[in-house]
């Protein structure tokens, strides 16, 4: 054994045979895009060799403000050599102004906020308290749903990594997703009946509850699941079927949360309040911050419990300060307002691609967080990995970063996210590579 060393940067080919041997690859089958990214700023990543990529994913869905925005900068810089990190039971001005002001952003009784780091490590978070506070254990979510990748929000995940891992933790149940585009229980229009297949999701989890209920997680618009957004209506039911139940309603706004969609928070079009919401990506806008918020009631009887999530980096004072700057620039710069009117042009422009290319079957989302689902046959619906592979690799090719739902059967479903800050050239500019892209994909397939 040797002393690590520190050594001039190496060519690429060293770089790469550096990677493949000593990282552990994590994203399943899939691979990590062979491009060494030097820097990046505003919606641009640059890579080494002086490429320019278009960033409409917001980096992980959290670079809401773009890549290396100043006062984000200037934040870190600041608090860096200010206050970094303290011992957990310990509190900084930066951590309790951050509780304050998310609770004035959202409606009661949503006051009570737990600073954590990533998105599965506040929903692990939210649904212990739950746990905790009902007294039961069982969990619902949806069949498509992505709440991380540690225990309690790995075995509430569905859309992938279930498989080799041993037995998932008992009472953990999945109802169906309410996909207008691909029905499942139809009207005698053939639309989705949505309240026919919530009422018979229920009836599965009641038959296989042991009467230990405990909480329902789930996004307001499934993302890793292909940009699910449920219709009008059924959150509200959903809160009535918890409420039925004992249980509580906890909402992931890991990537729909801070002005994504148009609304600081997506639950607001649904006029309900959830039991518990969670926060991630969009608050750190890209460094790792996430937060859980509940009510004072909720609280107390947690903490009566003797509720207990003490962490490395709980109330870390540096990503606070960074999360009070996010803030500022959301409200500041009305990017909520703004995430509407790009998300109505980034639509447009899809709309228009869809007119140009067959393969374009449905177009779908709210604000900033738009999907594309590409299908081999409009009447069938027949969904295709191999043309969404082709797109994505395409789009590369041409300086767009776009599509990370690559999951087995929903690769050709694009995620298309861009920060919040990106011009309407830029968005432009990423229509003209996507429909250049889909020209060439489907071209070579015939």
């Amino acid at each position: 054994m040797t002393a690590p060393t520190t050594v001039p940067a190496s060519s690429a080919d060293t770089f790469w045979a550096d990677a493949d041997r000593y990282l552990t690859r994590y994203a399943g089958a899939g691979g990590f895009t062979r491009k060494i990214i030097e820097h990046a700023e505003g919606s641009v990543l640059f890579t080494e060799d002086g490429e320019e990529i278009l960033d409409f994913t917001s980096g992980q869905m959290s670079a809401i403000l773009g890549h290396s925005h100043p006062e984000i900068v200037a934040t870190v810089r600041r608090q860096v050599a200010h206050l970094d990190h303290l011992y957990s039971g310990m509190l900084s001005r930066p951590v309790v102004d951050l509780a304050r002001r998310l609770a004035e952003t959202l409606p009661a009784p949503l006051e009570k906020a737990l600073l954590l780091t990533t998105g599965a490590e506040s929903n692990e978070a939210a649904i212990r308290m739950a746990k905790l506070v009902t007294g039961k254990h069982e969990i619902v979510s949806f069949a498509r749903s992505w709440h991380g990748m540690t225990n309690a929000a790995a075995n509430a995940t569905y859309s992938a990594g279930r498989k080799g891992y041993g037995p998932a933790v008992p009472g953990n149940f999945a109802i169906p997703v309410p996909n207008a585009y691909r029905p499942d229980f139809t009207t005698a229009d053939g639309e989705l009946d949505w309240r026919r297949q919530l009422d018979f999701g229920f009836e599965l989890i009641d038959a296989q509850s042991v009467g230990s209920l405990a909480a329902c997680i789930v996004e307001p618009i499934l993302s890793a699941g292909g940009i699910i957004e449920p219709p009008a209506g059924y959150f509200a039911a959903l809160h009535e079927k918890c409420r039925e139940r004992g249980m509580l309603l906890i909402l992931d706004e890991a990537q729909t949360g801070l002005c994504r969609t148009g609304n600081w928070y997506a639950f607001q079009r649904d006029g309900i309040v959830p039991d518990i919401l969670t926060l991630s990506k969009t608050l750190g806008a890209g460094l790792p911050l996430a937060a859980v918020l509940t009510s004072a009631e909720i609280e107390q009887e947690a903490h009566d419990r003797g509720f207990l999530f003490f962490t490395t980096h709980v109330a870390d004072p540096l990503v606070a300060a960074v999360g009070n700057t996010v803030l500022d620039v959301l409200a500041r710069d009305r990017l909520d307002e703004r995430a509407a009117e790009l998300g109505g042009f980034l639509r447009r422009g899809l709309e228009a691609i869809a007119e140009r290319h067959p393969v374009v079957g449905d177009i779908r989302g709210r604000g900033l967080l738009v999907g594309l689902e590409l299908v081999l046959d409009r009447e069938t619906k027949q969904g295709s990995d191999e043309l969404g592979a082709l797109v994505t690799r395409r789009c590369l090719e041409l300086g767009l970063h776009m599509n990370i739902v690559q999951l087995p059967g929903m690769g050709g479903t694009f995620r298309i996210a861009p920060p919040l800050t990106a011009t309407e050239e830029e968005l432009s500019r990423g229509l003209a590579i996507l429909d250049e892209a889909i020209g060439d994909a489907t071209t070579r397939l015939g």
